[in-house]
C-alpha cells in the first residue's frame, strides 16, 4: 500500500529541488519533516506542504498509520519553461528561461 502526492508547475528549477529530495529519500516522515524545516533551501517550503499532503492522503484515503510511514520514492522532472526576454546593449536581447518542476512523493508503511 502506498500514498502519493504530486506538485506540478512549481516555479523552481528541478536541479534545486533534487538537492533537497536527496536529503529526505528513504527517511521516516517525521525525520524528513525536521530536515525540511531546518534546511535553508528555496525548495523546502514547497516540499513541506507536499509531504503534509502525502501524509494526509495516507491517513485519510488509505487508512495507514502515520507513525510507520517513510518516503519510499521521491522524484522531480522538468515542467514547461517560461521564456522571457531581457533587453541588452545595442538593441540586443538575451533570453531568460524560468524553469518549472513537477514533483512526486510516494509514502509507504514500514512492516
Amino acid at each position: 500500500m502506498e500514498a502519493k502526492a504530486y506538485l506540478n508547475y512549481v516555479r523552481i528549477s528541478p536541479r534545486k529541488v533534487s538537492i533537497v529530495l536527496d536529503l529526505i529519500r528513504n527517511k521516516p516522515v517525521d525525520y524528513a519533516m525536521a530536515i525540511l524545516k531546518h534546511t535553508p533551501k528555496a525548495a523546502c517550503e514547497d516540499l513541506q506542504k507536499l509531504l503534509k499532503s502525502a501524509m494526509a492522503n495516507a491517513e485519510n484515503n488509505h487508512n495507514m498509520d502515520v507513525s510507520k510511514l517513510y518516503i519510499a520514492e521521491c522524484s522531480v522532472s522538468q515542467g514547461p519553461i517560461l521564456k522571457r526576454i531581457r533587453p541588452r546593449a545595442q538593441g540586443r536581447a538575451y533570453r531568460i528561461d524560468k524553469k518549472t518542476s513537477h514533483i512526486t512523493l510516494v509514502l509507504k508503511e514500514k512492516e
